[in-house]
């Protein structure tokens, strides 16, 4: 049967996307960020998955604010980068995994999740970036990503978004789903977004390093209790669009632990500030 043999965690600002885009990585101000990574991609390499079940939030690109949904799941075979006003970002097509996203679906809604099936859409810098950070640059004209993606698109946007606990649980349906498919696949997912940061008001560019990282704490070691924190606790302590956290909590109720399996393994974990008036946060989980 399938499994799903890690987690990952990681922060998808636009701006890294443009730094690697314009070949600035090794200039001082993202120099840092980037050596974070370092392990990361080694550890893909190393630890190549069949296929990730990306979880991000779209940024009105593939969904305008006429259609929202709170949970989507990309069907198809493949999908464009966007443009998202300056022109795609020069990265490979995404290929999917169309009959595990279609299984997973079926699960999922069978278990009284209410998804949205997508049969097409273009996938913005909320799944590209963090393909990039793990992967590094990769020539569309000549590579590939070296796996398949099954895009899950939160709203983590508009108001109302989903709770923690909605996401949690759902991350542990997710798990359900893919250990009842047939085929041997070797699964990750990945919960993409945050840390804190909020990009609009009086407290734009609001950063919080302690909260980021007790959070970050509690996500590995108590995520029951993590997922019980309220909507207003993210926007106090962590800005507006802090509030995509929720979306890592949906890879950490995945995790083997939360169905008598033991402890999942800390394999690497990264926080760097500033990435464009952002907190980047970034974890590796393996079920053991």
């Amino acid at each position: 049967m399938a499994r799903i043999s890690a987690s990952v965690y990681c922060s998808h600002v636009p701006a890294i996307g443009a730094a690697m885009d314009l070949k600035k990585t090794a200039e001082p101000y993202w120099q840092p960020l980037f050596k974070g990574f370092e392990f990361s991609r080694q550890w893909i390499k190393d630890n190549r998955p069949d296929v990730v079940f990306l979880v991000y939030n779209d940024h009105a690109t593939a969904f305008s604010l006429d259609i929202i949904p709170t949970f989507a799941i990309g069907t198809a075979a493949q999908y464009q980068p966007a443009d998202e006003g300056w022109g795609p970002r020069p990265v490979p097509v995404v290929n999917g995994h169309a009959e595990l996203a279609s299984h997973i679906a079926h699960s999922v809604i069978q278990e009284d999740f209410d998804l949205t099936i997508v049969n097409k859409m273009d996938v913005d810098h909320g799944l590209t970036v963090p393909l990039s950070l793990m992967c590094g640059e990769q020539d569309p004209q000549q590579g590939a990503w070296p796996f398949k993606v099954i895009p899950f698109a939160v709203n983590v946007v508009q108001y109302p978004v989903p709770s923690g606990r909605r996401c949690y649980q759902l991350g542990q349906a997710i798990r359900r789903a893919v250990e009842s498919f047939d085929d041997d696949l070797n699964v990750q997912i990945w919960g993409t977004g945050g840390m804190s940061h909020q990009l609009q008001g009086a407290r734009a560019g609001l950063i919080n390093r302690e909260w980021d990282n007790a959070w970050l704490d509690m996500l590995i070691n108590d995520p029951a209790a993590c997922a019980a924190m309220p909507h207003i606790d993210y926007v106090r302590e962590a800005g507006s669009e802090g509030i995509e956290l929720v979306m890592w909590l949906i890879a950490r109720g995945a995790m083997a632990d939360l169905a008598g399996g033991p402890k999942p393994r800390l394999t690497h974990r990264f926080y760097h500030v500033p990435a464009s008036n952002t907190a980047v946060g970034h974890a590796i989980l393996e079920n053991t």
